[in-house]
């Protein structure tokens, strides 16, 4: 008796010794952290689904591909993670929602090379780039080779090691990868491509603040939250603006993607910066990124000799570097050399596991009709 009344009271004390520490119990941790891994679920498979089915004759591909990406993603990540590669994390729920920050990379990264692989090089796509994305995490966030000192660089909502890792990766891949063939067709889309399109935006505006606030203290969520929708609003009015300045009418591809801007963005600095900090970087971010669908997007294609299907440059690529060096005039005690050396080795370690990812994808083949649901799908049109 006397030992189960010493083992009870043992649980009682670490259990408030816990709640002390942290302001909740592991268990109501785990409750919220769970309802934001469901969010970011909704996310990768409906926000980033649909965004991508803006193609019109790849609707369903698109939608396969995403289904494919994020169930070889995710389980290869929590093993790994299990088993302690590249350091293990041992919370259930929290290594859910890392593998889940994977994920979204990876769909960053296909975006790019969308249309133009078959469907078992999906799969192959997300073999290779889980344990380069899992790398570059370790070497920027976790103090990997002793580069950086571990937890020194910010990124709490992943603008570097998520969104800009993924586009650039995404930029290695095709530039190794497009065809003449690809770079002399066109993209089509229709109106019900484009609404649909809108419909994976806006679920991917909903739910953004879940995705950044998700693994931050009980203490910092309300202020993160709030920071990551007022980015957001910034983002797309600006997009409005600046899409109707610079083409003269309003394109919806700027809509469903530079709206979302914002919320890359912000990412590194949204447990830190002001609601109004936040609104000036999602107004700056939403118009990076429309002026990158608008101009740079055709010249980088004739410059680069690639092609960016999604424009996962303009949208994740651009607004994630630019979130990262956000942090150096926001954060107070920032070490610097840390912060910009963990962009740095992000930009390198990507776009070489890009490359690398390129020039192994085409030893499966290649399509013989870019953009089309027919060839790999039963009564596709």
């Amino acid at each position: 008796m006397s030992a189960f009344l010493l083992m009870f009271f043992t649980s009682v004390t670490a259990f408030a010794q816990e709640v002390a520490n942290n302001g909740v119990s592991p268990a109501v941790m785990n409750d919220q952290r769970y309802n934001r891994a469901i969010h970011i679920m909704a996310m990768l498979l409906i926000g980033f689904g649909f965004l991508m089915v803006f193609v019109r004759k790849y609707g369903r591909s698109a939608l396969t591909a995403t289904f494919l990406l994020v169930s070889t993603s995710i389980p290869i990540y929590i093993y790994a993670k299990s088993i302690g590669f590249m350091g293990g994390v041992s919370e259930e729920v929290e290594k859910l929602i890392l593998a889940e920050f994977g994920a979204a990379s990876l769909l960053i990264a296909a975006g790019a090379v969308l249309g133009r692989l078959k469907m078992p090089q999906y799969i192959l796509l997300g073999l290779l780039f889980v344990p380069f994305y899992m790398f570059n995490e370790w070497v920027v966030l976790g103090g990997g080779l002793g580069l950086i000192p571990a937890k020194t660089v910010i990124d709490t909502g992943g603008s570097i090691v998520i969104h800009a890792f993924g586009a650039i990766f995404g930029l290695g891949v095709a530039l190794t990868m497009t065809t003449k063939q690809e770079f002399e067709k066109t993209i089509e889309a229709d109106a019900t491509s484009d609404r649909y399109s809108m419909l994976g935006s806006m679920m991917l505006w909903i739910f953004w603040p879940s995705f950044c606030a998700a693994l931050v203290t009980p203490e910092q969520m309300p202020h993160t939250v709030v920071n990551v929708i007022i980015a957001l609003c910034g983002s797309t009015i600006a997009t409005y603006l600046f899409s109707v300045s610079l083409r003269k009418k309003i394109s919806i591809a700027d809509i469903a993607n530079a709206a979302l801007a914002g919320g890359v963005a912000i990412g590194s600095t949204c447990a830190d910066a002001s609601h109004t900090v936040a609104m000036i970087i999602g107004i700056l971010a939403g118009g990076l990124s429309t002026f990158g669908f608008a101009v740079i997007q055709s010249r980088q294609q004739k410059w680069m000799k690639l092609i960016d299907t999604c424009g996962v440059t303009n949208l994740h690529g651009l607004p994630g570097l630019m979130g990262g060096l956000a942090a150096l005039p926001i954060i107070h005690g920032l070490n610097m050399q840390s912060q910009l050396s963990g962009i740095g080795l992000t930009i390198v370690i990507a776009f070489v596991a890009g490359l690398i990812t390129g020039k192994i994808l085409p030893l499966m083949g290649r399509r013989t009709e870019a953009y089309d649901d027919a060839e790999e799908f039963i009564d596709a049109e």
